[in-house]
């Protein structure tokens, strides 16, 4: 990730935005992030809250349960908006936003313009219709198929810190499997190469 702060090609970036008369209206410092591919945008871990209009590129946008079962929610390509949710809800835990390719953002900090935001209508239009779109989109979402190798994988990644399962048991609980299927599972993606034991009951994901 970069932040870039150049006033100039974030003044540029705007003028190319849809959005740019809206924009305009606002009293923000905005600022450009990149992204590669593969970083995360948007996610649970991240302790700023941004709100972030992709301007070139594109996202992935995926919600993980507690069982490491994974829903796609979206893909955003140029005008896309992140963070519109957290303008009046708690951040969620479970959803991530990944760059699909290189991708450049229009930024700015949600927390410090909340108040600025608010009491702007114009831009309070734009939130209400990119949020029916996103709950439309929502209703009709089916979780992708997976088998519990790829659950177990995809729980290390997303829902353990540092991406290191610890407790064969509770992680269990939370897999709806046996602990002896888990067992058997990371075993299998220790020799693989995937996992690697780094105490009792501890496997920390190396991909």
């Amino acid at each position: 990730m970069e932040r870039i702060y150049d006033k100039e090609k974030t003044a540029a970036c705007i003028a190319k935005s849809k959005y740019h008369d809206v924009l305009d209206s606002l009293d923000i410092e905005f600022y450009l992030i990149k992204y590669e591919k593969g970083e995360f945008v948007s996610s649970p871990f991240q302790n700023e809250l941004l709100f972030q209009i992709v301007e070139q590129g594109s996202i992935n946008i995926y919600f993980i349960r507690d069982d490491g079962t994974r829903y796609s929610l979206s893909n955003g390509t140029a005008d896309y908006f992140l963070g519109d949710m957290d303008i009046f809800y708690p951040k969620s835990n479970n959803i991530y936003a990944e760059a699909a390719e290189s991708l450049t953002c229009i930024s700015f900090s949600l927390e410090k313009y909340r108040e600025v935001l608010l009491s702007n209508n114009k831009f309070l239009q734009l939130i209400c219709n990119s949020l029916s779109v996103k709950i439309g989109t929502m209703t009709t979402i089916d979780a992708a198929p997976a088998s519990l190798t790829e659950r177990v994988l995809s729980y290390m990644k997303y829902k353990c810190v540092d991406k290191t399962l610890k407790g064969i048991e509770q992680a269990a609980f939370h897999l709806h499997c046996s602990t002896r299927q888990l067992q058997r599972i990371l075993n299998q993606s220790e020799t693989a190469g995937l996992v690697k034991k780094i105490g009792k009951g501890t496997y920390k994901l190396t991909t």
